[in-house]
C-alpha cells in the first residue's frame, strides 16, 4: 500500500482549546473536572461535552453518539487537540462510523493510548495525521496525584509550539525524554534505525489484523506496549503479528511497559521475558525494551507517524522532526 503524505497538526499555545471526548470506556466524571482543572491551569481552554457521564455497560454511550462526538471535536475549528477522556474498550466499533476525508482536511492534535490505539492506527492510514500516544485525562491529569514530571515534560515537549518558527516545514527535532528510565534501556538486538513510528496497545495492534485499519510496518519502527495479559496471550498476540509478517517487515522495535503481565502461580508458563525474546531478539532489526510508556504512572509522549531513530548502543530514541507545525504552516498538504 502506497504510503499517505504524513500531516503535521498546528502546535498547541496558550488559550487554544482543547476538546475532550468519550470515544471508549465510561469516564469519571470527577477525575475529568480535575483534569479539567489542571489543564486550564496551563492557559488552556476545555471543553466538555454535557452528559459526558453517560454510560451504556462498558461503553460511554451507543456508537453512534460516541462517533458524532468525536467528529464534531475534528470539524470545530475552535479546537485544536482532540482529547480522548481514556481507554477501555469501545473504539473499534465506530471506526467504520468515522469521516476520515473530514479529519484529513480538519487536522488537530489527537491523544490517548490503550483502547485508543485503534483510533490512531485507523487516522494514521486513512489520513496521515501524525498523532500522539499519550496521557489521557483521566488517568494522567484526573488522577489524584498530578502526572509525573516525566510524563508532564515529555507531553508538552510534543505537542507545544515548534522549537524553530523560522523554519515552519522542518524542524530540528528532540530526544524523547527518558529520566531515569534511560539507564535501564535494554537491547535485545542492537543496531540503529530509523523510520516512522506505529503501534500502539498490542492487543489492540493485533485486533486490527484483516480489517481496513490493520497495522502498517514495513519500514517502521514498531512500539509496542500491554497491560494485564499473561504471558501466553502476549505469545499469541505476537504470533499473529509474526503470522501477519508485520515483525519481519519492521525496521525497528520498541518495547514499553508490559504492566502486570505476569503468569499465574497456579499455572504453568513462559516467563514473559522469554515470550519476547522467542520473538523479537531473532529479527534482523535493534530491538529496544524498557521505554517509559503505556499502562503506569510515567507514561511519555510518543509522536506516531513521525520519523525516529533508535540507537541501542546509545540507549537513545530520537525524534528527528518536530510532530506539530506553527498554525499557519499546518495544512492538510503540509
Amino acid at each position: 500500500m502506497t504510503a499517505i503524505t504524513p500531516i503535521y497538526p498546528a502546535a498547541l499555545r496558550a488559550g487554544d482549546t482543547m476538546a475532550i471526548v468519550a470515544p471508549s470506556g465510561p469516564v469519571d466524571v470527577q477525575r475529568l473536572e480535575r483534569a479539567r482543572t489542571r489543564l486550564a491551569k496551563r492557559g488552556f481552554r476545555v471543553r466538555v461535552p454535557d452528559h459526558i457521564g453517560r454510560s451504556r455497560g462498558y461503553l460511554a454511550g451507543d456508537d453512534a453518539l460516541r462517533a458524532d462526538e468525536l467528529m464534531a471535536a475534528f470539524l470545530d475549528n475552535d479546537v485544536r487537540a482532540v482529547v480522548p477522556a481514556r481507554g477501555g474498550y469501545g473504539v473499534t466499533r465506530i471506526l467504520n462510523r468515522l469521516d476520515f476525508d473530514a479529519i484529513r482536511s480538519h487536522p488537530k492534535i489527537l491523544t490517548g493510548f490503550s483502547d485508543i490505539t485503534a483510533l490512531h492506527l485507523a487516522v494514521q492510514k486513512r489520513t496521515g495525521l501524525i498523532t500522539f500516544h499519550s496521557p489521557h485525562p483521566m488517568d494522567g491529569w484526573g488522577s489524584p496525584a498530578p502526572p509525573s514530571a516525566l510524563t508532564d515534560e515529555a507531553f508538552w515537549q510534543a505537542v507545544l509550539v515548534s522549537h524553530d518558527e523560522q523554519k515552519p516545514n522542518e524542524g530540528d527535532g528532540y530526544s524523547l525524554a527518558m529520566g531515569s528510565y534511560a539507564d535501564g534501556l535494554t537491547a535485545l538486538r542492537d543496531g540503529v534505525a530509523r523510520g516512522r513510528l506505529t503501534g500502539g496497545n498490542l492487543s489492540l495492534v493485533a485486533a486490527l489484523l484483516g480489517t481496513p485499519f490493520e497495522i502498517e510496518t514495513e519500514g517502521r519502527i514498531l512500539f509496542l506496549e500491554e497491560v494485564d495479559e499473561r504471558p501466553y496471550r502476549i505469545d499469541r498476540y505476537l504470533s499473529q503479528l509474526k503470522l501477519a509478517g508485520k515483525l519481519d517487515a519492521a525496521a525497528g522495535v520498541l518495547l514499553g511497559h508490559f504492566s502486570g503481565c505476569h503468569a499465574r502461580a497456579d499455572k504453568p508458563s513462559l516467563p514473559l521475558d522469554d515470550v519476547l525474546q522467542d520473538y523479537l531478539a531473532a529479527l534482523d532489526v535493534p530491538v529496544l525494551a524498557g521505554i517509559p510508556a503505556g499502562h503506569h504512572f510515567d507514561n511519555i509522549t510518543l509522536p506516531l507517524n513521525c520519523t525516529v531513530e533508535m540507537d541501542t548502543g546509545q540507549r537513545r530514541v530520537t525524534v528527528c522532526e518536530d510532530p506539530v507545525r506553527p498554525a499557519n504552516a499546518t495544512s492538510p498538504n503540509a
